[in-house]
């Protein structure tokens, strides 16, 4: 029997990763705001599809912590919680630094050019208050050290938990500098440079967790944490 071009579980997948995708890009840059209602049929209007890839990606990303679902209720755009923000940081945190003990043995003069290039694009974007770029030019920093990874597990738990960490830091980034992290970066490209693989882990870790506020004063949605810089 021929073999089909195309399955219609395959069709599904892709429409619900789709509308996965562009709920949650949306959630993150704030065009969807905390506490703004989700509508089942503005969304399908929105994305043009059905309702079933809408609800298989809402439960998603009722998963990570992005919507609140109240059965029978309503849906909502998480708010911003501190806790949730705190734990994504920690996971975050130890992620990026297992990305760098694995993919630093193996790193080419190209993937080192990369970094630097990336750094002083973060810098640039920085002096000139670009959040948007500041945030894409770090994102892609570290995405090289993931890349040359190729730890498919760990890629998983970055997709759901960097999203989280996205949104408060466009959030709080207008208020903060940055500047530390750009030699943070730049250091971690010194490191990796000299095969020194620990050096580069930690220097990673500590990169992710440097903005982590000394005393959270209590776990209320209102207060978010500084995000990784």
């Amino acid at each position: 029997m021929p073999i089909p071009c195309r399955s219609a579980g395959t069709d599904r997948s892709l429409l619900r990763d789709q509308a996965f995708r562009t709920l949650r890009a949306a959630i993150v840059d704030g065009t969807l705001e905390p506490g703004e209602r989700l509508n089942d049929a503005e969304l399908c209007a929105w994305l043009g599809v059905s309702r079933t890839p809408v609800r298989e990606a809402v439960a998603r990303l009722e998963q990570i912590g992005l919507v609140t679902v109240r059965p029978g209720s309503s849906t909502t755009v998480s708010p911003l919680d501190v806790r949730a923000a705190a734990e994504a940081q920690s996971v975050a945190a130890a992620m990026h630094e297992l990305a760098a003990r694995e993919a630093v043995p193996v790193l080419g003069d190209a993937d080192l050019e990369a970094m630097t290039t990336t750094n002083d694009r973060f810098a640039d974007a920085l002096d000139s208050g670009d959040i948007e770029g500041a945030i894409d030019a770090d994102g892609a920093f570290h995405a090289v050290l993931v890349d040359v990874a190729a730890n498919s597990r760990l890629r998983a738990v970055l997709e759901d938990v960097t999203p989280l960490l996205r949104r408060m830091e466009r959030a709080r980034f207008g208020s903060l500098t940055g500047r530390a992290s750009v030699a943070q970066h730049a250091r971690i490209v010194e490191l990796a440079r000299a095969g020194d693989a620990e050096g580069a882990a930690r220097a990673n870790r500590e990169n992710w967790l440097t903005l982590r506020p000394d005393d959270s004063p209590d776990d209320s949605p209102e207060q978010e944490p500084h995000a990784p810089r």
